[in-house]
Protein backbone atom coordinates (compact mmCIF):
# COMPACT_ATOMS: atom_id res chain seq x y z
CA UNK A 1 0.00 0.00 0.00
CA UNK A 2 1.21 3.51 -0.75
CA UNK A 3 2.70 5.29 2.29
CA UNK A 4 1.02 8.60 1.37
CA UNK A 5 -2.40 6.95 1.26
CA UNK A 6 -1.76 5.25 4.59
CA UNK A 7 -0.78 8.56 6.21
CA UNK A 8 -3.87 10.23 4.75
CA UNK A 9 -6.10 7.48 6.18
CA UNK A 10 -4.50 7.78 9.63
CA UNK A 11 -4.74 11.59 9.58
CA UNK A 12 -8.39 11.56 8.45
CA UNK A 13 -9.35 9.00 11.06
CA UNK A 14 -7.66 10.89 13.86
CA UNK A 15 -9.30 14.18 12.84
CA UNK A 16 -12.70 12.46 12.86
CA UNK A 17 -12.13 10.90 16.27
CA UNK A 18 -10.84 14.14 17.80
CA UNK A 19 -13.75 16.18 16.46
CA UNK A 20 -16.22 13.63 17.81
CA UNK A 21 -14.59 13.74 21.26
CA UNK A 22 -14.67 17.56 21.21
CA UNK A 23 -18.38 17.61 20.33
CA UNK A 24 -19.21 15.15 23.12
CA UNK A 25 -17.22 17.08 25.73
CA UNK A 26 -18.82 20.37 24.62
CA UNK A 27 -22.31 18.86 24.75
CA UNK A 28 -21.91 17.48 28.27
CA UNK A 29 -20.10 20.63 29.42
CA UNK A 30 -22.97 22.80 28.24
CA UNK A 31 -25.58 20.59 29.90
CA UNK A 32 -23.67 20.56 33.20
CA UNK A 33 -23.20 24.35 33.04
CA UNK A 34 -26.92 24.91 32.46
CA UNK A 35 -27.85 22.61 35.37
CA UNK A 36 -25.34 24.43 37.60
CA UNK A 37 -26.88 27.81 36.68
CA UNK A 38 -30.36 26.41 37.30
CA UNK A 39 -29.42 25.25 40.80
CA UNK A 40 -27.34 28.25 41.85
CA UNK A 41 -29.09 31.20 40.16
CA UNK A 42 -32.54 29.72 39.37
CA UNK A 43 -32.00 30.58 35.71
CA UNK A 44 -33.98 28.96 32.93
CA UNK A 45 -32.48 25.95 31.21
CA UNK A 46 -33.48 27.43 27.85
CA UNK A 47 -31.45 30.67 28.05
Amino acid sequence: MNIGLLLLIIFGGSVGILSTIYILISLFGTIIYKIFRKIKYHASLYD
